[in-house]
């Protein structure tokens, strides 16, 4: 994808709505987790410009929120844009999506607008992506066929789906959710992604963390609620996706990967708290574009507890972004709205 995005014809703008991206990322997760890694890789080169993420919340409702993700990736990707995502844990009960986004990707030679996409699918992918490429180079047991589950929403879903394509030979996910029912509908979502997948749900936490050595949690936890991982067996891979349900006092004592140190480092993450608790950041041992690039493992890290904690980068955002929107240009997906921007100001009739 060399070179800045196209740009189209009399400043018109692409759509490209929720179906068109889940049927244009279709049977594409290896090249899904291929794009992160490389994104992640132009990042620790410092081409890119990634402002921190702005939270706005409610003044008398502290659960719900709006994210504004702003990123510029250069490299290959050559790519600016921002993602506005949507978190209304409470959606649940009226049976819509608790995330919601849209992703709009700007020209970097105009500035122009170019394309709106439907984000919540690119969210929920990139970073189920990231867990997976997290789990690839993390996770050193080769004799496993099952993964914990912590949290039965969208983003473990699509970690359940990453997991099973890079690795095919998993017979079983070990699932819990605080609700029976959401449990219970997961697991039948579950078995649609692999013909003789057996998913059972436990009665707790500690039951899938004593059951399974990859374990994924990714619930809607505003506060940490786990203080206790001992059931935990040596070289377990515990990816964090959620970012605020481990105990601080954990953190302090795992091997602990971040996707970017500054980024984590805020919104009062459990990285976050751990970091007040501690009054440093040197509990954090590496970054994964460190661990891509081939950071040595010591031997304290193979006996410990490895947490994958990633913050969740608008420029992985704009890689997969980039990616659905070069798809489309080929096979001429979504729809155009022609002339969306008016003409310059001092080309406007009578002075508008």
């Amino acid at each position: 994808m060399p070179g800045g995005l196209r740009l189209m014809k009399n400043h018109s703008i692409l759509i490209l709505g929720g179906d068109d991206v889940i049927s244009l990322l279709a049977n594409s997760e290896l090249e899904i987790i291929d794009t992160v890694s490389r994104a992640y890789m132009v990042n620790s080169c410092g081409d890119s410009s990634l402002p921190h993420s702005t939270f706005l919340r409610f003044p008398k409702d502290q659960r719900n929120r709006i994210i504004a993700l702003p990123a510029f990736l250069g490299g290959e990707f050559n790519t600016a844009g921002v993602k506005w995502i949507s978190s209304f844990p409470g959606n649940d009960r009226r049976r819509i999506d608790r995330a919601t986004a849209v992703i709009v990707l700007n020209s970097v030679d105009t500035g122009l607008p170019i394309a709106l996409l439907e984000g919540a699918v690119i969210s929920a992918k990139r970073t189920a992506a990231s867990a997976a490429l997290a789990a690839r180079y993390l996770y050193r047991n080769v004799d496993f066929d099952s993964v914990g589950l912590i949290g039965c929403g969208l983003i473990n879903f699509e970690v359940a789906r990453f997991l099973l394509i890079i690795y095919p030979w998993l017979k079983k996910l070990i699932v819990y959710d605080k609700h029976q029912a959401r449990a219970q509908q997961f697991a039948e979502k579950c078995k649609e992604l692999s013909g003789g997948l057996n998913v059972v749900i436990v009665g707790g936490i500690d039951e899938v963390l004593s059951s399974s050595t990859l374990v994924s949690i990714a619930t809607t936890a505003g506060a940490p609620h786990i203080n206790n991982i001992s059931r935990c067996r040596p070289g377990a891979v515990i990816l964090h996706i959620s970012l605020r349900d481990l105990a601080p006092e954990i953190i302090l004592n795992v091997d602990n990967v971040v996707d970017d140190i500054d980024h984590v480092c805020r919104e009062e993450t459990s990285i976050h708290l751990a970091e007040r608790l501690a009054g440093n950041r040197e509990f954090i041992n590496r970054t994964m574009a460190e661990v891509i690039s081939g950071n040595p493992v010591t031997a304290r890290e193979v006996r410990a507890v490895t947490v994958f904690s990633p913050f969740g980068l608008g420029v992985l955002d704009i890689a997969v972004s980039r990616l659905v929107y070069d798809m489309a240009q080929s096979q001429n997906r979504g729809a155009v709205i022609e002339s969306f921007f008016p003409l310059p100001w001092t080309r406007r009739p009578g002075g508008e």
